[in-house]
């Protein structure tokens, strides 16, 4: 029986786990998958969470703690945003 459960945790873990499918808030064509402000990946810390800039750029941050630096400078994030999708 113990073999069947790490059997069963070990395929659990190369599927994706149980967060595969779950929904992550961020368009798929958004041109980012590392926080602008932190740079870790998106999703890392919990559910990702929009902003909007003040020229109306949506930026994902992987958390609210990356919140306070991006009000200090809105526009560079944006420009982070803009400048990795005009790449893609």
């Amino acid at each position: 029986m113990k073999n069947k459960f790490t059997i069963a945790i070990f395929a659990a873990l190369l599927l994706g786990g149980p967060f595969a499918f779950a929904d992550s808030g961020i368009p798929k064509n958004y041109p980012l998958t590392t926080c602008p402000v932190s740079g870790d990946k998106l999703g890392e810390h919990g559910k990702s969470f929009k902003v909007t800039a003040p020229d109306g750029t949506d930026v994902y941050l992987c958390c609210k703690d990356c919140l306070k630096d991006f009000k200090k400078d809105p526009a560079k994030y944006a420009k982070m945003v803009k400048d990795a999708g005009g790449k893609k």
